[in-house]
């Protein structure tokens, strides 16, 4: 699955903020969290780039191996 412009330049941003949050960057914390964002979350689910899952009041992302290649393939690492 292709990502829209928006998708990528988003998916982007969390993957360089990861190094602030262990790995696992918040949904909302230093990037994202606005309505228009759950469509583009939404289609980097869909494309197996991430995976969300709730705690501590808070929706977090974690990078699936595709997301971490993408991230890699972009100059940033250490997602794993």
């Amino acid at each position: 699955m292709e990502l829209t412009e928006r998708s990528l330049a988003l998916f982007l941003a969390y993957a360089k903020d990861a190094c602030n949050w262990s790995g696992t960057p918040p949904i909302g914390g230093n990037v994202g969290g606005s309505k228009e964002d759950r469509g583009n979350i939404t289609q980097m689910k869909k494309a197996r780039l991430i995976q969300t899952f709730h705690s501590d009041r808070c929706d977090w992302i974690e990078f699936l191996p595709a997301g971490r290649e993408l991230a890699a393939q972009h100059g940033i690492i250490g997602l794993d």
